[in-house]
């Protein structure tokens, strides 16, 4: 027979006492209100609050054949430099971009974004710092954010950790698809640049800063003009609209959104069999965290380019009477753009995506 002790009077458990504070949810959801109604697309439906998003779908009847498209993603280990800064209003920027870009690789518009931020400890003015980001990164992507959902897990996470998610739905045209199918040989591959490392590889970007240099985020670092803490926290390009312009401006054929994997990875997605994308190093100099990252970790130069960027954070495969219209229009829309190299027949060559030469600079 179990014997339990009565609980004294005003002591019982509780909600708050268990570490969920309903109050400071809902004083979180109050001042994220004006940047989530920043967010908004004309289909946007209701208001911030609702147990679901709505979006307006007879906006898509204009479609001869409409196929939705969706994404999911984080931000990886980038959140715990935003935590250890006490910078919370870029990573929802990350957030956004690291979904649009991968919905338009096949053409798609963004149509509206969710969100799902985990946190020890709500702090209201924390959790709306994130969400500003998120909204003005859909801003950004053309999209809404259109709902999402806060919830804090005491004894999971501690009070200062956080963690943020997010799900996209965009639109295309089934006839208008992009991707692997359309590549033919003498296809162009015109990079774009990237604002700095993005959102992948900072597990071991901060091994190699915090670990094995003992550095600090608030250490001055002359080659890249500012802080260590800002070059890291510096926002993911979002490339949507662009990519979106060049396809009703010109013939593009494909899209390679470049996170995790590097250059050569990503691109390998969207080359067929039988082809060969080859890409020329000496088209471009990567911005000096790359270079940093080699020097100070050891890292050797294949490890780099399959875990970082290197400075190209989109590519479009364009056929060459497009080349002239593509790299004028993204330079238009003042994004750093280049010819870095070209598909052929892939013969005996094994892998789908070769980098040659050396970096310039």
């Amino acid at each position: 027979m179990t014997s339990t002790n009565p609980t004294p009077a005003g002591q019982g458990a509780s909600y708050a006492a268990a570490g969920v504070d309903i109050e400071a949810g809902d004083r979180a959801v109050t001042l994220m209100k004006e940047w989530v109604g920043k967010a908004r697309r004309p289909e946007s439906i209701g208001t911030l609050g609702g147990f679901a998003g709505l979006f307006d779908a007879s906006a898509l009847k204009g479609y001869r054949r409409p196929l939705l498209a969706s994404a999911t993603d984080g931000v990886g280990t980038k959140v715990a430099v935003a935590q250890r800064m006490g910078v919370h209003d870029t990573i929802g920027h990350d957030l956004v971009a690291m979904v649009v870009d991968d919905l338009v690789v096949c053409g798609a518009e963004p149509l509206f974004m969710t969100d799902y931020i985990s946190v020890g400890k709500v702090v209201p003015e924390r959790v709306a710092s994130i969400v500003k980001g998120i909204a003005e990164g859909c801003v950004l992507a053309g999209c809404a954010l259109v709902g999402g959902e806060t919830a804090e897990h005491p004894g999971l996470m501690g009070p200062d950790e956080y963690d943020v998610a997010g799900a996209g739905t965009g639109v295309v045209e089934a006839d208008e698809i992009l991707g692997a199918d359309r590549i033919r040989p003498g296809d162009a591959v015109v990079a774009m640049g990237a604002s700095g490392l993005h959102s992948n590889g900072y597990s071991l970007v901060r091994h190699v800063f915090f670990d094995r240099a003992g550095w600090s985020l608030d250490r001055h670092v002359e080659d890249f003009g500012r802080t260590l803490g800002e070059e890291l926290l510096e926002p993911t390009k979002i490339y949507s609209l662009d990519c979106l312009a060049l396809t009703r401006a010109t013939e593009v054929h494909a899209f390679s959104h470049i996170t995790g994997g590097g250059l050569a990875g990503n691109l390998a997605r969207v080359v067929p069999d039988g082809l060969h994308a080859t890409v020329d190093r000496s088209t471009w100099s990567p911005a000096a965290v790359f270079r940093t990252v080699g020097e100070l970790g050891g890292v050797e130069r294949a490890e780099l380019e399959k875990t970082l960027n290197m400075g190209v954070g989109m590519v479009a495969v364009v056929p060459p009477e497009s080349v002239g219209a593509t790299l004028s229009l993204l330079g238009e829309r003042g994004v750093d753009a280049w010819v870095a190299g070209e598909v052929s027949e892939r013969g005996d060559r094994g892998e789908a995506v070769a980098l040659t030469g050396d970096y310039a600079g």
